[in-house]
């Protein structure tokens, strides 16, 4: 996404056995009982209705421990802040939890001007390497701006993983205009940011279908010197680069940037959400000490 600079606080580093995940800032590492409650996590009875499994799409299962997972029953504030850290939270609430589903929308505020949403785990979940996984339906609409990335802010770097950022008002093949006007996304971004303005490696993915008309899969599998990207399954990228620190999960609707200026054409409320059924991350077990 590549944000601005700003002072900012460090990052909470924490290990959090309620959710059965570790955080922390040394190489992973986990104990039996955070162990034993990832087993928990992984058998948890309130997602079976969703999924039959909660293994990585498309990976070996055998590999990876489940480490993180919302299945959006609820919206748990133990996990999510509704802003990035440098701003405070809007008051109009574009959000909502539905339906098994987390949904963020485009509004425009008092003055007219649609706002940016930002849900993230900043300082309630990191994780260094893995497997990071949604499922979800974009926005349509000039403007629309959706993305599931990782990030940390220590001291005065901004490693960033882009995971997926979609621009539906942008150029072919980032989408096109329908019938009625609308923007509708067709291809999305990854990349990988060493550093902010040290990119080092970037792909515009072109899925070749409407990315609003339903849900898809977006993940990355990270490891220390190479970062994997997939597409329901199917790896579309890979960045050789050196990505040690660990880094929070981010889910958002901003505005601007390549899809342009939103506008009247622009679909507003529930019925254009950024939709995502579930948010998963698991460590792969050749990185965690037994």
């Amino acid at each position: 996404m590549q944000i601005k600079r700003f002072l900012v606080r460090g990052v909470l580093v924490a290990a959090f056995s309620t959710f059965g995940f570790s955080a922390c800032g040394e190489e992973p590492s986990f104990s039996k009982e955070t162990l034993a409650a990832a087993d928990k996590l992984a058998k948890g009875s309130k997602t079976a209705k969703k999924s039959n499994t909660r293994s990585p799409f498309g990976q070996n299962p055998d590999e990876y421990v489940l480490t993180f997972a919302d299945e959006f029953d609820t919206l748990d504030r133990k996990i999510w802040n509704d802003h990035i850290w440098y701003e405070r939270s809007h008051p109009i609430k574009n959000y909502a939890v539905e339906g098994g589903k987390l949904k963020i929308w485009p509004q425009r505020d008092a003055s007219g001007k649609f706002f940016n949403r930002t849900l993230d785990t900043d300082g309630r979940f990191e994780q260094r390497y893995g497997y990071f996984e949604i499922e979800a339906k974009l926005t349509r609409g000039k403007g629309t701006w959706p993305a599931f990335w990782l990030f940390a802010h220590p001291d005065k770097r901004r490693p960033e993983i882009d995971v997926m950022e979609a621009y539906p008002g942008g150029e072919a093949p980032w989408g096109y205009t329908d019938a009625d006007g609308v923007s509708r996304p067709t291809a999305y971004g990854v990349t990988v940011w060493q550093d902010e303005g040290v990119r080092a490696g970037h792909l515009q993915y072109d899925a070749a279908k409407d990315l609003s008309a339903g849900f898809h899969r977006y993940a990355v599998k990270w490891e220390p010197d190479r970062q994997t990207f997939y597409f329901d399954g199917k790896p579309v990228h890979t960045v050789e680069a050196k990505m040690t620190d660990s880094m929070y999960i981010i889910l958002d609707l901003w505005f601007g940037s390549s899809s342009g200026d939103p506008d009247e054409s622009t679909p507003q409320g529930k019925s254009n959400s950024f939709e995502v059924n579930y948010v998963r991350a698991w460590q792969m077990k050749r990185f965690m000490n037994q």
